[in-house]
């Protein structure tokens, strides 16, 4: 989950509609900025943090009762192994991506533990027999996955109100055209983003979200039965070209 504290409790936006919002921005990037097998690309931009493990104890819970934001939470090869399950069965070019994505999260922990090692070498030969497969270079590879993470952090900012206040500009990532992208919103609360990297000269995203307004919870029950019963609402942002 991403949490985001709010004045009435907590705003909380699950991964999975966060790799949706990922995939919009994908969806509408200009054709220079695209790469080839592009349906498959945004599927994977879309599913890169699905497979989300159960809840078990206070994984969902800070130590006060809190909802845990994601970044709180313990790293856990479960849910990298069963998503790296679940892509084989789509294509080689989502599954390449994927692994590239778990590789970028997991390769800091490196040394940590076998298990984590075994799962990281395995990646590196699958993504080596993906672009055999789909005989990709290094760099076709490369410049593919630069999207995923583009996207991918573009939403993260957007998702967890990272927007900086007084029209300041903020670094997004280098894109699959190597130019450092930065995004800023303005006083009229539409966004920016520079260079211009969509095919239109304006856009509308949107996301889920799910509003709690209690603070504490007692248990991991009491707050999936609080999700379950909290009404669906939607942030939304103008983007607007220069």
């Amino acid at each position: 989950m991403i949490v985001n504290a709010t004045p009435e409790g907590w705003e909380v936006i699950y991964q999975q509609a966060h790799g949706l919002l990922a995939a919009q921005l994908a969806y509408h990037l200009k054709p220079a900025l695209q790469c080839q097998h592009w349906i498959d690309t945004i599927i994977a931009i879309a599913n890169h943090d699905n497979r989300q493990k159960t809840w078990h104890g206070r994984d969902g819970l800070t130590p006060a009762g809190a909802p845990a934001d994601f970044t709180l939470l313990p790293t856990t090869l479960e849910q990298a192994r069963e998503l790296m399950h679940a892509v084989r069965f789509q294509s080689r070019w989502v599954t390449m991506l994927t692994s590239m994505h778990m590789s970028y999260l997991y390769e800091e922990v490196r040394g940590q533990d076998k298990a984590t090692d075994t799962f990281l070498d395995e990646q590196q030969q699958l993504q080596e027999s993906c672009k055999k497969s789909l005989q990709i270079s290094p760099e076709e590879a490369k410049r593919a996955y630069a999207i995923m993470q583009w996207c991918d952090r573009l939403s993260l900012i957007l998702c967890r109100n990272e927007l900086p206040a007084d029209e300041r500009a903020l670094e997004i990532t280098a894109g699959p055209d190597e130019q450092v992208y930065f995004v800023k919103q303005l006083k009229n609360k539409t966004i920016q983003v520079e260079p211009w990297p969509f095919a239109q000269n304006k856009l509308t995203l949107q996301v889920e979200y799910r509003e709690l307004k209690q603070l504490q919870f007692k248990n991991e029950k009491e707050l999936a039965e609080a999700l379950k019963k909290s009404a669906v609402l939607w942030k939304s942002w103008k983007i607007v070209r220069n």
